[in-house]
């Protein structure tokens, strides 16, 4: 699912709403997680998962086309955990 799709199906559930709004309320939401997550918050919905951001170390890694070694540098990754809720409905526990 995408994003546009993610906001007609909202939009679509809740009539009482303008899909202008639907709209603003998504993106509201995704502002606030990729702020949170840029600061080095953790964003944590309960039921679903926890948003964190990781540390890569600086390595040496190889180039596989011509195997000579190139520096990497350090590097903050986003990260994703379930949460036990989606992890049984995925599971076909719940």
């Amino acid at each position: 699912m995408i994003r546009s799709e993610l906001i007609q199906k909202i939009a679509d559930e809740n009539p009482h709403l303008y899909q202008r709004d639907v709209e603003r309320i998504v993106n509201t939401i995704f502002d606030e997680v990729t702020s949170a997550m840029s600061r080095g918050d953790r964003v944590e919905l309960r039921g679903f998962g926890a948003f964190s951001v990781k540390q890569r170390d600086a390595r040496v890694g190889r180039n596989p086309r011509t195997g000579e070694t190139v520096s990497v540098n350090e590097k903050h990754v986003p990260f994703f955990k379930t949460g036990k809720l989606l992890r049984d409905r995925l599971n076909g526990n719940a």
